[in-house]
């Protein structure tokens, strides 16, 4: 029975991390667009790679359970890698929360239960998320990432007429992702497992090209030119990163968050680029 490694988002990092990191391993595919789910899995069985499929809405703590049970069932889970997400172009701030927020704490909870000793999970996280990191108070992120699941959308933080905009609403969550992940090491620890998240900058998805040609494109497009890389990451630079935080080298990584950006927060940081509410 060959170990198996989950990947929620069918996206373009989801695919390039199943192909970085798939060899010898049965990789379980999810995602909520059933079309694109069925046509990346059949794309990677032609490539050589053991895919099954299994719908998911992240934004479903039952839906999230059915699939880490399903999982759990192939095998010995050893990965669990979570890359779906909405961006502020391509949806309404509820819909960013119910994704990008309580869905990474869907998956955190539900896999934390059936994840091998050993094993390691990955939260595609944002830079908003570091670009939000100082700007909240204490007792917000304290609230952010130790909130039962089940309450979370309840927070009244969340309820800020502030957030109704969907940049704020992304920023919040991936800042969201980052304090969860954090907390969450302690359960996974609890098991002998790991986990981290990667806030990955400007990358060349689908996401990320419908981002520069909305509202946040100028914005977007200065970052890169003031980072350290002068260039848009590509999904190939994530999936190596979660090759990393999966594999034996990062055995002693837990916790933590990956910024993968090519220097845009430094640019921002050291004063050399003026940004406005992080994206």
């Amino acid at each position: 029975m060959n170990d198996v490694l989950v990947i929620i988002g069918a996206g373009g990092m989801g695919e390039a991390i199943a192909r970085r990191c798939a060899s010898g391993r049965h990789v379980l595919l999810a995602d909520v667009d059933r079309d694109l789910l069925a046509q990346v899995a059949e794309r990677l069985r032609g490539d050589g790679f053991d895919v099954s499929a299994h719908p998911v809405d992240v934004s479903s703590a039952p839906s999230v359970t059915r699939l880490a049970v399903a999982a759990a069932e192939l095998g010995p889970i050893t990965a669990a890698v979570h890359t779906a997400g909405l961006s502020p172009a391509q949806a309404s701030a509820d819909a960013i929360l119910r994704v990008d927020l309580l869905g990474v704490a869907h998956f955190l909870d539900a896999f934390a239960g059936v994840i091998s000793p050993g094993g390691a999970g990955v939260v595609i996280a944002s830079m908003a998320g570091a670009l939000s990191a100082g700007r909240l108070p204490a007792e917000i992120e304290a609230a952010l990432a130790t909130t039962p699941t089940d309450r979370l959308m309840s927070l009244s933080l969340l309820q800020d007429e502030a957030l109704s905009d969907p940049g704020a609403a992304y920023s919040l969550a991936k800042r969201a992702n980052q304090l969860r992940v954090q907390a969450a090491g302690l359960a996974w620890g609890a098991r002998g497992a790991r986990v981290n998240s990667i806030s990955p900058g400007v990358i060349s998805t689908p996401m990320g090209q419908q981002e520069l040609a909305g509202e946040s494109g100028t914005q977007i497009r200065a970052l890169l030119a003031g980072s350290a890389a002068r260039r848009p990451g590509t999904p190939s630079d994530i999936a190596a990163a979660a090759a990393f935080l999966i594999g034996p080298d990062a055995a002693y990584v837990t916790g933590t968050d990956l910024l993968v950006d090519g220097g845009a927060v430094a640019g921002v940081r050291n004063g050399a680029l003026q940004t406005g509410p992080a994206r």
